[in-house]
């Protein structure tokens, strides 16, 4: 069955990212100069000093619930039969926050600060999309 949601459009800048992802390892650039580790990860240079010295690092894959929102109005077909899904702003322990979907988890249990960690969804062979399940 071909997949019918949207895919992402990997660019030169952050083709590892999707490359990385495919190995199920998170991993994002970390500037050499200042530490800042960043997302998303379509820069060529640091966001918090501007310096062009980056290096991609591997994360933990954990973090905590900083907001979410859950979706029961259809804006994209291809989505229809996932309502309600619950799409969240994870806080990585390493400081970034990037936007997920949030999975295995009872919607009324969700919480600011929950502790969550990274599963690799393979949505197709070239293609790995990270989503995010509470810690038990």
């Amino acid at each position: 069955m071909a997949y019918e949601k949207p895919l992402p459009q990997p660019t030169a800048i952050d083709a590892p990212y999707w490359e990385y992802l495919r190995q199920h390892e998170l991993r994002l650039p970390r500037c050499q100069e200042c530490g800042h580790i960043f997302f998303p990860p379509n820069k060529v240079y640091c966001p918090s000093c501007l310096s062009d010295r980056l290096e991609w690092v591997k994360l933990s894959g954990r973090g905590k619930v900083w907001s979410w929102v859950v979706f029961h109005q259809r804006y994209f077909s291809s989505f229809a039969n996932d309502i309600p899904y619950v799409v969240a702003f994870i806080e990585l322990e390493e400081g970034p926050r990037l936007m997920s979907t949030l999975v295995d988890c009872d919607q009324g249990e969700i919480r600011c600060d929950m502790p969550v960690e990274v599963v690799y969804d393979d949505i197709t062979p070239e293609f790995t999309i990270p989503k995010f399940r509470p810690i038990r």
